[in-house]
């Protein structure tokens, strides 16, 4: 498949962030009009009807940058799909939905992390999310994404790769107040950036 202009020019903006920018929070913050353009357009939007599903803890890797080393990634979301709660560990992330809408919850942490296994969090704000909405999510933000009434598209840009064999995440379950550490989801490569 050839790689399509709007992501290849967005790879080249962003590679001249990281350039310029002396961290990774200035960066993703002068990379964030740069997703929410990126996700205005309607054409990248028609071509994200053909791809493939997500669910089972999987996510598109469409690039690795081979000298900054940030991610774009996307998800594709069945309708209703209910997501876990869980952190980015010290990665910075941008979430932008392309299509459909997302709820993106936000939790505080109410323990102070020294029991092991145990994690008291509590609901802080939900947010809604439809096309060119970017949330600027920080490294230990725990959070969850929840599917909406229908299927949903986001591309994530990732301050370095996440996922599995990578980095350790958390994964919280605020009912049972457990937290346990593990990879995030498989990588499935998906060439739509040269």
């Amino acid at each position: 498949m050839p790689g399509l202009p709007m992501l290849e020019k967005f790879v080249r903006d962003l590679r001249a962030i990281w350039a310029t920018q002396p961290d990774n929070q200035s960066r993703m913050q002068a990379a964030r009009p740069l997703l929410e353009r990126l996700l205005a357009d309607p054409e990248l939007k028609a071509h994200s009807a053909q791809w493939p599903s997500t669910e089972g803890r999987k996510y598109l890797l469409l690039y690795v940058d081979p000298d900054y080393h940030f991610a774009i990634t996307a998800v594709v979301r069945a309708p209703g799909r209910v997501g876990s709660v869980h952190d980015h560990a010290d990665a910075w992330v941008l979430y932008g939905i392309l299509d459909g809408s997302e709820r993106l919850e936000r939790y505080d942490r109410l323990d102070d992390g020294e029991k092991p296994g145990h994690a008291e969090l509590r609901l802080s704000s939900i947010t809604i999310g439809t096309q060119g909405k970017v949330d600027l999510v920080p490294p230990r933000a725990v959070h969850a994404e929840q599917g909406g009434p229908a299927r949903s598209v986001a591309i994530i840009v990732r301050s370095q790769r996440l996922g599995e064999g990578t980095v350790l995440q958390h994964t919280y379950d605020p009912v049972e107040q457990t937290v346990v550490e593990r990879y995030g989801p498989t990588q499935v490569p998906f060439e739509l950036i040269r």
